[in-house]
This record gives structure tokens, C-alpha cells and sequence, in this order.
């Protein structure tokens, strides 16, 4: 916060000196902008270290397009998730800087790379490829928010071996986001063989009996294995939030 304040009197010097209008010093140490529909967060970055994200789903083009030139103007990363390939097309046309990945549903672009340590990654693991679209969320929300990632697809319950044969690689993260639908069971399994936090995400992929996804739910809300925590379903963005938090806290030490 010290940086905040120094910007501050840098600004009330040049209002006293008469450099810079009253009007241009408020507009500067706003925390947040006004466009009528919507009042963009600028502040989050200082207050939380991640610029704003924006959930696409329910917005239109327009408004999205308006919240980005919003952000893009503070020269801050943009982050749009949960956006069809119709409404993806409409906002690069408008942003063709931008970059739209179709199976994690997201816009994104990033201002500068990653300053974190290579050595430290967040292991996203999914079960099924049915679950893929839940967990390209929750690993490219973690990229664009700076972490390392690294994938291990396809190794559900079935077939356990398929995640035995990864679990040195998975051992070494910071933190693993764990994604699957049906009975829910693979977090429990890897909560079981490492010492990191796990994040679980049910997801809505199943059978009748699996009620959209909360079955699964329950299941990772009912794990015996410890160090795991959940998320809601489908929400790989949220438990990736929660895992490049901790991997900052890592990366610190």
C-alpha cells in the first residue's frame, strides 16, 4: 500500500501546484468507474492482487466489449469467462487482441508474462474427458492469473492406475484443482496422496441419480480425506482462484 500513497500525494502535490484540475485528481484516485450498468473495480488488483473478472454468461456483447475497454485502459489483464463461441466472435471482432479458447469458454489476454518461480505449478487433474471443458476453465484462469500449470487428464476412479502412474508429478505442486462428475470420488483419492491443499470441483456430467452435478457435490463435502476443500459445480474458475492463491503464498516463501 505504500506505492498508493506516494501516487496519492504525487496527485495532491500537483492539485496544489495547479498542474492538475480537481476534477482530473478525482477521476485518478477513483477505485472505481462508473459506466451506468455497470461500475468497473479498478482498485482490485492493489486490494486483491487480480485485476476484475468478468462472467460473460447473461451479458451481451456490447456490455462486455464496454467492460473491457474499461480495464484495458488501466493496462490490466483481462479475464472473461463462461463465453459461447457466437459471443466470443462478436468481442474479438471488436478486439481482435484478444485470444478465445473454445473448450474453457474464456476470453483472455495478458498484459505482461509471469513473473512466478518455474519451479512451482498448480496440478489440474481431471476425470473424465467428458469433465474437460470444467477443467481447460480452471487451468487457463490459473495461466492468465499468473501461476505455472500443469495438466493430468483422463485418470478417474475406472482406472486408478492412470493416476498412480502421475502421482510423483502431482506430489510436487503447490496445489491441485481436482475436477469430476459422476460419483465424485477422484479428490478423496488424491487428497489421500499428497501433502498440498486440494481444490475440489464437482461437476454436472452423470447420470439421472447425479442431479446435475450434486451427487458429486455431496461426495467431496463428505470426504474423509483431509486438506481438501470445494467448490461449486462447474466452477473451475473459483477453484482455480483459490489454488493461485495459495501458489502466490509459495512462491513467497
Amino acid at each position: 500500500m505504500g506505492s498508493d500513497r506516494h501516487q496519492m500525494e504525487d496527485i495532491l502535490k500537483k492539485v496544489q501546484e495547479g498542474s492538475l484540475s480537481i476534477e482530473e485528481a478525482k477521476e485518478q484516485l477513483a477505485t472505481y468507474e462508473d459506466l451506468g450498468f455497470v461500475k468497473v473495480d479498478h482498485h482490485r488488483k492493489k486490494r486483491q492482487g487480480f485485476p476484475e473478472v468478468i462472467y460473460g454468461e447473461g451479458k451481451s456483447v456490447d456490455q462486455i466489449t464496454t467492460i473491457i475497454e474499461a480495464i484495458r485502459a488501466k493496462e490490466n489483464d483481462i479475464l472473461v469467462t463462461r463465453i459461447s463461441q457466437e459471443k466470443a466472435d462478436g468481442i474479438l471482432q471488436k478486439h481482435p487482441e484478444l485470444s478465445y479458447d473454445q473448450v474453457a469458454r474464456i476470453v483472455y489476454w495478458k498484459a505482461k508474462p509471469s513473473n512466478q518461480n518455474k519451479n512451482n505449478y498448480i496440478a489440474i487433474i481431471c476425470a473424465g474427458t467428458s469433465d474437460l471443458h470444467v477443467a481447460e476453465e480452471a487451468a487457463l484462469t490459473a495461466e492468465v492469473l499468473g501461476s505455472n500449470v500443469r495438466r493430468f487428464y483422463d485418470v478417474g476412479v475406472a482406472g486408478i492406475h492412470r493416476l498412480l502412474d502421475k502421482a510423483n508429478d502431482i506430489q510436487q505442486a503447490t496445489a491441485s484443482v481436482v475436477v469430476a462428475g459422476m460419483e465424485g470420488a477422484l479428490p478423496s483419492v488424491v487428497g489421500g496422496l499428497v501433502s498440498h491443499p486440494v481444490i475440489a470441483v464437482p461437476t454436472s456430467v452423470g447420470y439421472g441419480a447425479n442431479f446435475q452435478g450434486l451427487s458429486a457435490l455431496l461426495t467431496m463435502l463428505n470426504s474423509c480425506a483431509s486438506g481438501i476443500s470445494v467448490v461449486n459445480i462447474d466452477n473451475g474458475f473459483g477453484g482455480a482462484y483459490n489454488a493461485v492463491l495459495i501458489d502466490r503464498l509459495a512462491n513467497k516463501k
